[in-house]
């Protein structure tokens, strides 16, 4: 996932750091409830930083931190104490700040006395708004000025910015202060093992700030926490022996929620953002697997990021942005340098691989029992995009799609390692593009096969035929080309001349879910997936230890990513290589549990036998959506647990190591009803099943089955 250029990975945000986020909007502080304007920290609202500096202090002292909890993504609380003036280590005074991220901040703060004598306070607010842009922040190259004029009013403070015609503002306000161009402040007499308290809201004053806190007590509960009650509704409740497990579920179902965006212009469409803190937007590539991996949780997640990127699909060729006709978007930004970069846009098309993605999942979506008015509004957007298929995105006609860009602030990158260095040769050289990379023909393989069904299903049987011979014509192909004979692997990519990019990469995986890669090298591709140069004992690398570009702490070049090992472990139960699956899905619950319950976006690529821990990578994104839904996915492809409601059927085989114990599902959305499953080691069981739907106990059959089967069941395909 990237912004536009260089180093694609986020800036670093430093030891200590807090991020809560909620929809579009997110706040990174410092351990003691800070925020620093020459960090990247701040409270952002749609790629806008409304808050650049909260300081608290009291009588002049900063406070020191003492701890710092996470309670859901969206609510921190924190604790520390005043330091003494004359030195001396403990301190009567202590402060608590309770947190919550919404369209703005609202907290809570507390000055505690645990002395037996009242003392006088002085409680200052420092607050500053630079209203710059998310990229500005992250890349801290703050360029812009915007013009200021505060406005104090009583307890509140208004922060209004002009720059050129573009004018925002902030409304800052805490019961009881009196508020100055700068701060809001107070004086307190603390008695005597006692307390002062009061409410601080900082919110931005806008038409596209939605329904914002409320000032005064809210009623019940906030709109985070309602919005939380009604996800946790409406998704399964899991129950694990393996309690490690559970509480790693827990917190994917909860960073999903708290993920999800709303289409603005369909308030009623949610979508799943890409991940915190910077990537707080709708992505292509992103938002499509996490949504995919998410099926079995919330299938409306998919369905619901598919209208949008539908709505958004390219319709004309525009260098700027990368748009072409039947594209399907890389990312949103909705701030000012987004809009200055593509030409006065919002939607940047970058992504070579968004595109097929978008047809495979609108298959898998087909199979999740949505009604036929939802799919076949959704058919001519899938046609479009295998159009751009055939047309821009095989840009040279020999069957391959490839990816180049066409101007000088685009991604040099556009599959998912879209860093500049992430596409190199066995000895180091970087790969020029235009490229082909292994896994988009597999999504290519995919979308072809998915679109021939539905195509079979509608009875069309012309288009159905013709998908089926250029899936089977692709993957003839693949073989031919990207197989190193001498090496036992695939091609990360063909370059610009057509030569196979011969490092060692963990794409050719994902090539294994989508059964691209020939039965007969299936072993060897698995064998070198699973060699000490690739697993690292926590995961399979981005690239083998032994390739020239190889370096542990590099974003695409050795590390290790959650979401990458989940789609290699569907390949290669796919193949049947199930104790290689399980012994992947093992290691990387086994990482969670020790990063805090959640899998980071990424981590660094050192041995397990080196670290006894996952190295952090320093500008990983926590919560990020396809690190949260891998644990999902990881216990789901397990389960090999699965549906195809116009087949009739719900398929479960379950594969569970003996480490996870006992399983137990409730809640579970299938065919417009819930289902209770059960499983253990190789045994399940399901209630509830809706009517007119039989559990099947083996393996879905794949997409690619059904098109061969129905091919042969066509009468005269002469």
């Amino acid at each position: 996932m990237a912004g536009w250029n260089a180093d694609t990975a986020a800036g670093p945000l430093g030891a200590g750091t807090v991020t809560l986020v909620e929809g579009s909007s997110f706040c990174i502080s410092s351990a003691n409830g800070d925020i620093h304007p020459e960090l990247p920290q701040g409270v952002f609202h749609l790629d806008t930083r409304i808050l650049s500096k909260w300081e608290l202090t009291v009588n002049g002292q900063v406070i020191e931190p003492l701890a710092a909890e996470t309670r859901e993504p969206y609510r921190a609380s924190f604790v520390g104490r005043v330091p003494r003036p004359d030195g001396y280590a403990d301190s009567p005074l202590l402060v608590e700040r309770l947190r919550e991220v919404g369209n703005g901040i609202r907290e809570e703060i507390t000055v505690r006395n645990y002395s037996n004598q009242a003392t006088q306070c002085r409680i200052l607010l420092s607050a500053e708004s630079d209203f710059a842009d998310l990229f500005e922040v992250k890349e801290a190259r703050i360029t812009r000025q915007w013009t200021e004029t505060h406005l104090p009013d009583g307890d509140s403070l208004e922060i209004r910015g002009k720059w050129e015609d573009i004018r925002k503002s902030v409304l800052i306000r805490a019961d009881g202060a009196g508020a100055g161009a700068r701060a809001l402040g107070f004086t307190a007499k603390i008695p005597a093992f006692g307390s002062w308290s009061t409410r601080a809201s900082v919110v931005p004053k806008q038409p596209s700030a939605g329904a914002a806190f409320t000032h005064q007590d809210p009623v019940g509960l906030s709109p985070s926490d309602q919005r939380r009650q009604d996800w946790v509704a409406r998704i399964p409740v899991v129950q694990l022996s393996n309690r490690s497990i559970e509480d790693t579920l827990r917190r994917s179902y909860e960073d999903l929620g708290a993920l999800r965006i709303q289409d603005p212009d369909h308030p009623e469409r949610v979508v799943v953002a890409a991940g915190a803190p910077w990537f707080m937007t709708l992505f292509g590539r992103d938002s499509l697997w996490a949504s995919e991996m998410a099926l079995p949780v919330d299938p409306s997640l998919a369905l619901g990021t598919l209208r949008t990127l539908a709505d958004r699909q390219g319709t004309v060729v525009d260098p700027a942005t990368e748009e072409e006709p039947g594209k399907i978007l890389h990312e949103v930004r909705l701030g000012v340098s987004g809009g200055l970069a593509l030409g006065g846009k919002s939607a940047y098309y970058g992504s070579v691989d968004a595109t097929p993605l978008f047809v495979v999942v609108l298959g898998s979506v087909s199979r999740w029992g949505f009604g036929k008015d939802a799919i076949s509004g959704l058919l001519p957007h899938a046609d479009r995009a295998l159009e751009w298929i055939r047309t821009y995105g095989d840009r040279d006609g020999d069957g391959f799609v490839e990816y180049g860009r066409p101007n000088e602030h685009g991604l040099i990158n556009q599959g998912w390692k879209d860093s500049w260095d992430g596409i190199n040769f066995a000895d180091g050289t970087l790969a020029e593009p235009p490229l082909a990379l292994c896994e988009v023909q597999a999504y290519v393989h995919g979308a072809y096969v998915a679109r021939a069904w539905m195509a079979y299903d509608d009875g069309d049987l012309t288009l159905a035929e013709s998908l089926r011979e250029r899936a089977e014509d692709l993957k003839k192909r693949f073989n031919e080309q990207f197989w190193m004979p001498d090496k036992g692997y695939y091609a990360v990519a063909l370059d610009r001349n057509k030569r196979p990019v011969d490092a060692c990469a963990s794409n050719m995986g994902h090539c294994l879910w989508f059964g691209l890669i020939d039965e007969d090298k299936a072993p060897a591709v698995v064998e070198r997936l699973m060699s000490p140069e690739m697993f690292s004992g926590w995961g399979v690398r981005t690239l083998a230890r032994n390739m020239g570009a190889y370096n542990p702490a590099s974003y695409h070049n050795g590390s290790v990513w959650p979401h990458d090992n989940a789609l290699i472990v569907s390949g290669l139960l796919r193949y049947g290589f199930v104790e290689e699956a399980q012994r992947i899905a093992t290691a990387m619950l086994e990482a969670a549990e020790i990063s805090g319950d959640r899998l980071p976006e990424l981590f660094c690529g050192f041995d397990r036998t080196q670290f006894r821990e996952p190295v952090p990578y320093p500008t990983a994104c926590s919560p990020q959506a396809w690190a949260a839904t891998t644990p999902i996915h990881l216990v789901m492809s397990l389960l090999r647990y699965d549906t195809h409601i116009s087949l009739g059927g719900i398929w479960l085989d379950p594969v569970l190591p003996p480490s996870f114990g006992d399983l137990h599902i409730r809640n579970a959305p299938m065919g417009g009803g819930r289902i209770t499953i059960d499983a253990s080691g190789t045994e399940a069981t399901v209630q509830g099943i809706p009517d007119g739907l039989t559990v099947h106990h083996g393996q879905r059959p794949w997409m690619s089955e059904l098109v061969e089967r129905a091919h042969h069941r066509t009468p005269d395909k002469t």
